[in-house]
């Protein structure tokens, strides 16, 4: 009877996981057309970006360690990715207030978009687990931030004809930014 069981549970973790390997992108794939709320509470569409390149990262919560150390090298080497024709964009799980608050106090430069559902997450074929909160203070106050999906740190390259030209599923947050635009550099 416990062969027969470590059997079902091997079968049911494997069924899950090719389930989930099933809607990751790869290298060339081509990405459709996706949006999601901003920072700012617009809608943000990827249509609308005219660039040469889109640089989408998926990040785990805002206003963490790495979360933030990860934006702010993008926030840095912004003016740079400017000159290559790239366009920066970051996904969490965050509620668009979290993300109004990650973007004034680390002086982001560049939009962050709610994916609360995982919508955005799931069209890219990265995994996310159950969402969370976590208390921060901001200007003297204390604020609840909610997530309502923890993305996987990732991060992709888009070319200007939305074909993905680098994916990458293990994350330095540190090194990111620097990787990407090695990336852009070799590209052109």
């Amino acid at each position: 009877m416990k062969k027969i069981i470590s059997i079902i549970a091997l079968l049911t973790l494997t069924i899950s996981v090719m389930a989930q390997n099933a809607n990751e992108l790869k290298i060339g794939d081509k990405i459709p057309e996706f949006s999601g709320t901003d920072d700012t509470g617009a809608n943000w569409k990827s249509s609308t970006v005219k660039s040469d390149f889109l640089i989408v990262y998926f990040y785990p919560a805002a206003m963490t360690g790495g979360c933030t150390a990860q934006a702010c090298a993008y926030r840095d080497d912004k003016a740079t990715f400017d000159k290559m024709g790239a366009t920066i964009i970051g996904i969490s799980g965050d509620e668009v207030k979290n993300l109004k608050y990650f973007k004034e106090s680390s002086q982001l430069n560049f939009p962050l978009i709610s994916d609360s559902k995982g919508d955005i997450s799931k069209a890219f074929g990265v995994p996310t687990k159950e969402g969370g909160s976590i208390t921060r203070e901001i200007a003297g106050e204390n604020f609840l931030l909610v997530r309502g999906i923890t993305a996987s740190r990732w991060t992709f390259v888009l070319d200007k004809n939305r074909i993905i030209i680098y994916k990458n599923a293990e994350v330095n947050a540190a090194e990111d930014s620097k990787k990407v635009m090695e990336v852009i550099k070799n590209y052109k």
